[in-house]
């Protein structure tokens, strides 16, 4: 049985880049102790990238969210590099707000190996890992899936309190 990690884009842009927030800037340092401390027990840790192209202002979230970010190979791209330091393999690139990938690859590790348990943290709170946080729990509805609150940031307070309360068992 495997219990996994999954950090959600703890990118530059998301924690003090374009898109970033005191909130996000906050827990950082939880993010960080959070993967220290599942390499230790042997969890396996996937890492996600939120990832847009060059044209981002011409797609639909570009148009409904007109601020630049996570344009791939930039350094707003690029995970936050205390908690790249921790990477030990490369992470799931994410193209939307649930990732396709990131679930193929549950599936995978599923069929090799039970997976005990999913935690996820990272950003933000109310779109993009409570959008992943429900892709797990639909493609592995007998696996718990659990946020760790502490280790996520919402766009703001109060959608990140409302995206947790969602989430609670």
């Amino acid at each position: 049985m495997r219990e996994l990690l999954v950090v959600v884009d703890m990118q530059t842009d998301f924690v003090d880049g374009a898109l970033g927030t005191k909130e996000a800037q906050n827990i950082v340092e939880n993010v960080v102790s959070k993967v220290k401390s599942a390499k230790e027990c042997g969890k396996d840790i996937i890492f996600t990238m939120d990832t847009h192209q060059e044209n981002y202002s011409e797609t639909q979230e570009g148009k409904k969210l007109p601020i630049p970010h996570c344009i791939r190979d930039t350094e707003g791209w690029q995970i936050r590099q205390e908690i790249s330091d921790l990477l030990t393999e490369a992470p799931v690139d994410k193209v939307t707000f649930g990732s396709r990938e990131l679930v193929k690859k549950l599936e995978q590790i599923q069929e090799e190996t039970s997976i005990e348990s999913i935690t996820l943290i990272g950003l933000c709170t109310d779109i993009c890992v409570i959008s992943n946080a429900m892709l797990c729990k639909a493609f592995l509805p007998e696996v718990p899936v659990q946020v760790d609150a502490s280790c996520c940031a919402g766009a703001v307070s109060y959608t990140h309190l409302r995206a947790h309360e969602t989430l609670s068992d």
